[in-house]
């Protein structure tokens, strides 16, 4: 089981070991009081924390900023192909921002932008991020406070090995392959729930009589 904090281990050939601050450039989302959102698809849409699900941004409820407050958080802008991680409370929460949330504003995580952009790169750290031992490596350095937290610096300083750019394609691709089936099982387990609690009511009332 490779362990980030051992130090330096033998590659595979072709791989390197690169710090994250050398592949991306880090900035920690704004605070954003609960009244200054929008409960509304009005605006500009806001990634939360809570937003952040097996590597993709789903928003749990449709929550914005007023145009006007937006114009001030410019910088917080996000871009296709950014990478959002939480870095207080559950740390370690990472998502790949897509077109759609182009230019979406976020609050209270790390935005992870390449230095160079690439697809293939993005979809291989997202993967890479949410592996065992980055996650084992972030908790370690965000234990002994009340609240878990990590710090830029630290974040900053976390070891990355790198595949030549062919295996980063086909790593990212599995991975986002596999993402992808968890998320629709989830929200077919989700359904699933849904519809049993309202059948359960349905029939206890007599309501709906069982087949027969």
């Amino acid at each position: 089981m490779t362990d980030l904090s051992r130090g330096p281990a033998p590659l595979t050939a072709g791989w390197q070991r690169l710090a994250l601050k050398d592949l991306c450039f880090s900035q920690v989302g704004p605070h954003i009081r609960p009244d200054e959102r929008t409960v509304a698809d009005y605006g500009v849409p806001l990634v939360l924390p809570r937003d952040l699900r097996h590597q993709r941004i789903a928003r749990t409820e449709p929550v914005g900023l007023e145009p006007a407050k937006a114009q001030t958080l410019e910088r917080y802008r996000l871009a296709e192909g950014d990478l959002l991680l939480t870095r207080t409370g559950t740390v370690g929460r990472c998502a790949l921002v897509t077109g759609e949330q182009h230019q979406w504003l976020y609050t209270q995580m790390v935005r992870l932008r390449l230095r160079t952009p690439d697809p293939s790169l993005a979809a291989y750290l997202t993967g890479y991020l949410s592996a065992g031992p980055a996650q084992r490596w972030m908790e370690r350095r965000s234990a002994g406070a009340t609240i878990p937290s990590i710090s830029l610096r630290d974040l900053a300083d976390l070891p990355v090995l790198l595949p030549p750019p062919a295996e980063q394609k086909a790593i990212g691709d599995i991975l986002a392959a596999l993402d992808e089936k968890v998320r629709i099982h989830t929200q077919i387990a989700q359904a699933t729930g849904e519809y049993r609690g309202l059948l359960a009511d349905l029939l206890m009332t007599g309501a709906l009589p069982p087949e027969t």
